[in-house]
């Protein structure tokens, strides 16, 4: 409103954001009515309400016929300067068109250039790795076939003169080839470290896309792993050194049975590293201490199953022929001495180096004494009795004997007949042969130990006390025939 002409309208309170029309309305309604008076006079506030429309109706047309032309003039310096800034914008968007379109063809042309350079060479990397690693896996795949014809005896090049007469292979040869078990393992081990690459960083990754290298997975490389599990078995299961015949060298240096029992431990020493490196692989990254060879730890099993299950067959049908006894337990003594000799040798043989185990190896302190670092170095006796559960082989065997030989003689007394009164007019003898029987499994030979070539073969070495295992199987055999 132009200063000078007044106005009764109260434009504040209409411009006020707090306005409110509804109450506007009331309080007009109720200062031109009486609150005592029943009829209700909307015609007065209705006037008014109309008289003012037409005020501020007259007011709008007054001011803006009085401001047209400053109105008219500020749009118009308005829209010249709107155009003023239009035309320096379109020269500004012109020079930054010009400057991008610059950049393209220097810059971003250039750079899908080279990123499509980029993208071949990593491609040619990565086809350049894939060749390398089936290379690799083609010659291990050869390696491992040589390795596998050592082992064999077949297929070999070269003159063998160490074949005999009828083209078998001589002991010496198959010694020698028996040692390429190891290497065998250590190659299949390496081809299962390729085969399981799933990074790209990783060396063998995307093998699995090449025929040739399924080829040589599924038609080579794992039937040659299952025959070599085999005969590592084989050898473990076979092993003794009770029927070892002496050396009919007569002039051989060497004390008789020393060779023989060099050759058992070293077969046996290969064979158990064999199964160790060839257990199934452990998921994720676990070191040497933790790792489980169930492999080897079943056969060894199995090897102590089947020499406590001969063994107690063979003298429960002693017990009822007492005839065979002695020879039931000369040989139940040997079984045990073969046990006694395999502790010795998986005492002193150490883990091998697994590939895909971590390393926990350390330096040794210059303070350590020798003693005790020998004591405390891991072997693959260790796990075996825990797995077992025992303290000692001889000690699982004699006591896994007693207690399963005892049922035996409780069915042989209940069904009584000749068998049982045998039994029980024998009770002392059976006592002194079954003690004695446990005491004599506990002296070894000297060379079942591997000890010194200059030691005599006839020496022989007590192993533990074993006055509690001769006590537990004599209770097995004697306890039921009662007194």
């Amino acid at each position: 409103m132009a200063e000078g002409d007044p106005s009764y309208i109260d434009y504040e309170a209409f411009l006020d954001p707090d306005f409110s029309p509804s109450l506007f309305a009331n309080a007009l309604v109720t200062s031109t009515n009486n609150a005592t008076d029943t009829p209700l006079d909307l015609s007065t506030p209705l006037s008014r309400v109309l008289f003012d429309l037409q005020e501020i109706d007259t007011h709008i047309h007054t001011l803006t016929t009085k401001s047209a032309l400053p109105l008219l003039s500020h749009t118009q310096n308005q829209t010249a300067a709107a155009d003023n800034i239009l035309k320096e914008s379109g020269t500004q968007v012109a020079s930054v068109t010009q400057g991008y379109e610059r950049l393209q063809k220097e810059v971003i042309q250039k750079w899908e250039a080279a990123d499509e350079a980029r993208v071949a060479a990593e491609n040619s990397l990565a086809t350049v790795r894939l060749a390398r690693a089936v290379a690799r896996c083609l010659t291990l795949g050869r390696q491992l076939e040589s390795q596998v014809s050592e082992i064999t005896g077949r297929g070999a090049t070269g003159p063998t003169p160490s074949a005999g007469p009828d083209g078998a292979a001589s002991p010496s040869a198959g010694k020698d080839g028996f040692r390429a078990l190891e290497r065998a393992a250590y190659t299949i081990l390496n081809l299962r470290e390729m085969f399981s690459a799933t990074t790209q960083n990783e060396e063998g990754y995307g093998l699995d896309r090449v025929k040739v290298i399924r080829t040589l997975r599924g038609e080579f490389v794992i039937p040659a792993e299952n025959m070599i599990k085999s005969r590592a078995q084989q050898t473990i299961n076979r092993f003794s050194l009770s029927s070892n015949p002496a050396s009919a060298n007569g002039q051989s240096s060497m004390p008789p049975g020393y060779k023989q029992a060099r050759d058992a431990r070293a077969r046996l020493s290969t064979a158990a590293t064999t199964l160790y490196l060839l257990s199934p692989p452990p998921k994720g990254t676990i070191t040497a201490a933790d790792y489980n060879p169930e492999l080897l730890l079943s056969t060894l099993q199995g090897f102590m199953h089947t020499a406590i299950m001969t063994s107690v067959n063979s003298l429960s049908r002693a017990l009822t022929q007492l005839p065979t006894m002695d020879r039931a337990l000369a040989d139940t003594s040997a079984r045990c001495q073969d046990i006694v000799a395999l502790e010795n040798i998986l005492r002193n043989l150490r883990p091998p180096p697994h590939p895909l185990l971590a390393s926990t190896t350390t330096a040794d302190e210059p303070g350590t004494e020798p003693e005790t670092t020998a004591s405390n170095r891991p072997n693959l006796l260790q796990p075996l009795l825990q797995a077992l559960d025992t303290s000692s082989l001889p000690s699982y065997y004699w006591r896994s004997l007693a207690s399963s030989l005892a049922p035996r003689v409780q069915e042989i007394v209940s069904r009584g007949g000749v068998s049982a009164r045998t039994l029980r007019s024998n009770r002392d003898r059976l006592r002194v042969e079954i003690k004695e029987c446990v005491l004599r499994a506990s002296q070894v030979s000297a060379t079942s130990l591997l000890a010194e070539k200059g030691r005599p073969g006839t020496d022989t070495v007590v192993v533990g006390n074993w006055e509690r295992e001769a006590a537990v199987m004599v209770g097995s055999v004697v306890g039921p025939l009662g007194r």
